[in-house]
């Protein structure tokens, strides 16, 4: 591992004091908003810059707080586990994981930015028993199970500005219709400003959790379903945009009972009406909303590693 002294000025890399990648793009904030929002990462420990499976594996899983810089292509040959207070972000626009994904399980205060995450043999990200985590502009495809999967009472997390695409089994978030007496009152996510790009099924598939947040999302082109509410969650979907998608959202799913959900304000071409059912857990924190008919064009230009 390689210490990086001019890590924090870099560009792509930590802003000074804060946890957040330093751009002057508007959409790149420097904390999260929503149920992550207490998110802090690796902020008032060390940065390294890492380049090999080794090296990665040996900074993500470390004691303390770290700052984990990925530059170029690391190839993985399987999950790696990524301890408490860490944030691992991409160089710019160079850091990209094949090959293997991330496992942020029973671990605490971890941000995942700036990475291109492909080819995983199981998820590119695993996030199991843990809390306080922020998923965030990432480039998430390919995966031979999920792109991000959310379980086994995992709370307080925010996905945003991610570009999922190329994938089937996309965002699942609770894992077993069997877990309810771990994960009631867990599972509680927001998702907000994440292009949902030709992802067939889980934009999210929800259980247990109550609320979950779902907002200013752009889905285009998507196969089967794009948000299933089941197991008694509850699921507000509230100004996203959802072009071609004939299942916008839906109540169940498979073998799992129906969840409630909440659809508001949401901006619908060449696309079905959804169903709603049911009452949601009021959002607990202070949020504002783009408009509908303005997601397509905010996240295009701004999800994604950029």
């Amino acid at each position: 591992m390689r210490k990086s002294l001019a890590g924090l000025l870099m560009t792509g890399a930590l802003a000074a004091g804060a946890t957040g990648v330093a751009t002057a793009a508007a959409d790149r904030a420097d904390a999260p908003i929503g149920f992550g929002a207490d998110t802090t990462g690796g902020a008032g420990g060390e940065t390294v810059t890492v380049s090999s499976p080794d090296e990665f594996a040996a900074a993500v899983a470390a004691d303390g707080p770290l700052t984990v810089q990925v530059e170029g292509t690391i190839a993985l040959s399987g999950m790696v586990r990524v301890g408490s207070d860490k944030t691992i972000a991409g160089v710019g626009t160079t850091g990209v994981l094949t090959g293997g994904g991330l496992s942020i399980r029973q671990a605490n205060n971890v941000i995942v930015r700036q990475l291109t995450i492909s080819g995983s043999g199981d998820d590119n990200i695993n996030v199991e028993e843990s809390t306080n985590i922020w998923i965030d502009h990432n480039d998430l495809s390919r995966a031979a199970d999920g792109a991000l999967d959310i379980k086994s009472a995992s709370d307080n997390v925010t996905v945003s500005w991610n570009h999922f695409h190329d994938q089937d089994k996309n965002a699942l978030l609770g894992h077993s219709d069997d877990n309810e007496g771990q994960d009631n009152g867990k599972l509680r996510v927001t998702y907000h400003h994440n292009w949902f790009d030709g992802t067939n099924q889980r934009n999210p598939r929800v259980r247990f959790g109550n609320p979950v947040h779902v907002f200013n999302n752009y889905y285009n082109d998507i196969g089967s379903y794009g948000v299933a509410s089941t197991m008694n969650a509850g699921v507000l979907v509230e100004r996203n945009s959802f072009e071609n998608v004939a299942d916008p959202f839906h109540l169940g799913e498979g073998d799992s009972g129906p969840g409630s959900l909440v659809a508001q304000d949401n901006h619908v071409v060449n696309s079905g009406a959804g169903e709603t059912g049911g009452s949601v857990a009021e959002i607990p924190y202070s949020y504002t909303p783009d408009d509908a008919a303005d997601v397509k064009a905010i996240v295009t230009g701004g999800a994604g590693v950029r």
